[in-house]
């Protein structure tokens, strides 16, 4: 998972770092002790320089203004602080253990690219996902939609710019009764660890959005009895109910904003000068940060998961 999240490859940044995990405890010949684990991921390709004067030049679409409203000035500016997507590396460690642990028990998650800057990828199939149907080269389901999507990506750097997209994931195997309502609802818990991941704006489940063009009748999912198991004919509802899994694949699909720090000089403000100015942000950003989110998503949604099925039925 690692792996698949680094930079270094064409439409990506040129920054690279090793990422490998230092396990300082909770681990011994590759079993969890059950002691606190504790990890480092050392950062040995930075270049904080890049980042000189974004504390008082906030770049347009990051949180460099809010951080120094909300911490005046204590706050990390350099490569983004804690809000930087750096901050994923963690996240793909405690996901790929949490992974790991619901094979186990047969929970299996996977993701994809579903868009970028338009450019469409197929869609899992609702009632029945193929997870093996990831391309190994680029994370999408149909490659030919894969290679538009990168040119796309490839044309955005040349003019300074970027791009977004979205994932879509889906969890298979899970059993129904998970959840609850209310605060305790499956899609909040989800939600609330996807909107963690930097730069995701949007969150939708099943037919997300597109049930506002159905009628009751066309977005309602059928029950049947299958092989002695209730599931249902359609999946608009993405395999939750009320907050609470009813045994179908579960499906999202996550919307990630365009990377803020673009080459194009931008409009800003001068904070201690308190009059306008621009800004062109320097250093290494990815043009599109969606491809390496692919697996963030996935270790997201298996921690929320499995955190959820600790809690018990």
């Amino acid at each position: 998972d690692l792996a698949r999240r680094k930079g270094g490859t064409l439409g990506t940044t040129s920054r690279v770092e090793p990422d490998v995990p230092e396990i300082l405890s909770g681990v011994y010949e590759g079993h969890t002790t059950g002691a606190p684990l504790a990890i480092i991921f050392r950062n040995e390709c930075a270049d904080s320089g890049a980042y000189e004067g974004l504390r008082d030049v906030p770049r347009p679409g990051h949180a460099d203004y809010t951080a120094q409203v909300k911490y005046g000035g204590s706050q990390d500016a350099a490569g983004g602080g804690h809000f930087s997507g750096r901050l994923t590396a963690p996240l793909c460690i405690a996901g790929g253990m949490c992974l790991q642990w619901l094979e186990n028990i047969g929970v299996h998650i996977s993701a994809h690219i579903a868009d970028i800057h338009g450019i469409k990828d197929n869609r899992f199939d609702p009632l029945n996902p193929d997870l093996n149907a990831v391309s190994d080269i680029f994370p999408v389901l149909n490659d030919k939609q894969g290679e538009e999507m990168r040119a796309s990506i490839y044309a955005a750097k040349a003019n300074g710019d970027s791009v977004g997209g979205s994932i879509e994931c889906a969890v298979c195997g899970l059993e129904a009764g998970y959840g609850g309502p209310l605060f305790a609802g499956l899609e909040g818990k989800l939600a609330q660890i996807l909107y963690g991941i930097p730069a995701v704006k949007g969150v939708e489940f099943g037919a997300g959005f597109g049930v506002c063009k159905l009628y009751g009748s066309e977005n309602n999912d059928a029950f049947a009895v299958d092989d002695g198991r209730i599931v249902t004919t359609t999946n608009h509802c993405g395999g939750i109910l009320g907050g609470i899994s009813n045994g179908m694949p579960i499906l999202f699909r996550v919307a990630f904003k365009p990377t803020p720090s673009i080459a194009k000089s931008q409009q800003t403000v001068d904070l201690s000068q308190m009059q306008n100015t621009t800004v062109q942000v320097k250093g290494r950003h990815d043009p599109c940060i969606v491809p390496r989110a692919v697996p963030v998503v996935e270790a997201a949604a298996a921690i929320a998961i499995f955190d959820t099925i600790l809690g018990g039925k």
